[in-house]
């Protein structure tokens, strides 16, 4: 398979860990026979400073000509803390999602045996914790008309959701509760707001196509607090713009390290596939940061090729770094390795198995990172 990887790697650690993510696809290509192609461009902060747009003209164009989109992560303080900024990187990637029409965000929480002591909820509250949060990401109030009055001393934020809108990503999230436990939570807040009330009817009179999934509902107040309760009850959560903003944000807390969650993010003919965690800006350089969630954003990648084996073999070197106590700093596991070599482990362990985490040979080289 040949496929054409547009990389935006962008601020902070963004192109740290994006190198380890290109590293796996590499080793992936070379095991399993196919060929990757990427085209680097700028986003973000780095985007601003050269071209004084965080999504330059090119740079969008490299994204709409390629298969998929490696996206690393955007942000500085010169610009996150000047609240006086008329351009932000963050803007790129708005536009990135409404140009791409990336209209759903699908980011999987799983936690791991040998990190469980990281979470700050009790192990037996994360033990085995395994769902995925299918958020809408071009429709709601981050995309409502805004303003204030001529004196500024009101604001208005509109929310607004088409049918059309709901189903397209409703029939998402049924199709991958389907093939996995068979539960589908939509979350709202259908007791106040007119717009869940239309996400509930949509999504209710969809259910009948999906014999096999059982739909329940649940308001947003309650699944923040049933997030920390009962984390292992959900399977594949559906939720709009907003709350699964916030949703996925307090769900990335449960596995210990931000540094482990990956996502993707789904349009009609392109996908964008990135870690959660930001561009960490004081790391930047150190080869330090966790570059986990970058590689496991890549094995989704692989997922939506349709390499499957391909993105299994990624996890499993993921898995197996952790089980043999191997990770970065953040992690305080037993054998602390940079950023780099965190890469260069997993893509061996990719080519060559276990046999590339020799105990033994880790310890001679290992160190620990302040």
């Amino acid at each position: 398979m040949n496929k054409k990887i547009a990389v935006l790697a962008g601020d902070g650690i963004g192109p740290e860990v994006s190198e380890q993510a290109i590293k796996a696809l590499d080793a992936i290509a070379d095991r399993f026979d196919h060929q990757f192609t990427y085209c680097h461009a700028a986003v973000g902060a780095i985007a601003i400073d050269r071209y004084g747009d965080p999504l330059p003209a090119h740079t969008l164009k490299t994204c709409l000509n390629s298969d998929a989109v490696l996206f690393g992560a955007i942000g500085d303080p010169k610009y996150d803390n000047d609240p006086n900024a008329k351009v932000r990187p963050e803007q790129g990637l708005l536009r990135l999602r409404k140009s791409l029409g990336l209209f759903c965000n699908v980011r999987p929480v799983t936690t791991y045996p040998k990190l469980l002591h990281l979470s700050p909820l009790r192990e037996d509250k994360v033990r085995d914790v395994d769902f995925v949060i299918y958020r809408e990401l071009t429709g709601g109030i981050y995309f409502g008309d805004r303003g204030r009055n001529e004196d500024r001393t009101e604001a208005f934020d509109k929310c607004e959701y088409s049918q059309a809108e709901i189903e397209r990503i409703a029939h998402l999230a049924f199709q991958a509760a389907a093939k996995r436990r068979g539960q589908l939570m939509l979350v709202d807040k259908a007791n106040v707001l007119e717009t869940s009330r239309l996400w509930r009817d949509t999504v209710g009179k969809m259910a009948p196509q999906y014999p096999d999934v059982q739909l329940e509902y649940m308001f947003v107040d309650n699944a923040a607090m049933q997030l920390i309760q009962y984390p292992k009850q959900f399977d594949v959560i559906l939720t709009s713009n907003m709350f699964g903003d916030i949703l996925s944000d307090e769900a990335s807390v449960l596995s210990g390290s931000m540094g482990l969650l990956p996502s993707a993010s789904i349009g009609s003919d392109i996908a964008l596939f990135e870690p959660i965690h930001g561009s960490y800006p004081q790391a930047a350089g150190k080869d330090i940061a966790n570059p986990m969630a970058a590689i496991l954003s890549a094995a989704m990648m692989l997922d939506h090729f349709g390499l499957l084996e391909e993105a299994k073999t990624v996890r499993e070197a993921i898995y197996t770094c952790l089980q043999e106590d191997i990770g970065t700093a953040d992690l305080n596991t037993s054998l602390q390795y940079s950023c780099s070599m965190v890469g260069d482990l997993v893509s061996g362990f990719i080519l060559d198995g276990k046999k590339a985490l020799n105990k033994d040979k880790l310890n001679e080289q290992t160190s620990t990172i302040i």
